[in-house]
């Protein structure tokens, strides 16, 4: 018995299925057979997913509460 060749998967296709597991609309077993990937493996990507959301939305606000650019400043002096 000869083993299935390691797949690379494109960080789209992975966005792609992480997304449709983070919608719930079709379960894993179904997602599984739909895009040909493990359950385990869509897991994993949509727990990824999300834990970089919520990074990506922390940094966000950090950003947007301490910048103090002199163009979004209003005017004092003038």
């Amino acid at each position: 018995m000869s083993k299935r060749p390691r797949r690379n998967h494109s960080a789209m296709f992975k966005a792609k299925v992480a997304l449709e597991a983070v919608k719930e609309e079709q379960t894993l077993v179904q997602l599984s057979e739909r895009f040909q990937v493990h359950p385990n493996q869509i897991t994993e990507w949509k727990k990824q997913l999300l834990e970089k959301a919520r990074r990506f939305l922390r940094k966000g606000r950090k950003i947007r509460m301490n910048r103090t650019s002199k163009s979004c400043m209003p005017r004092l002096a003038g």
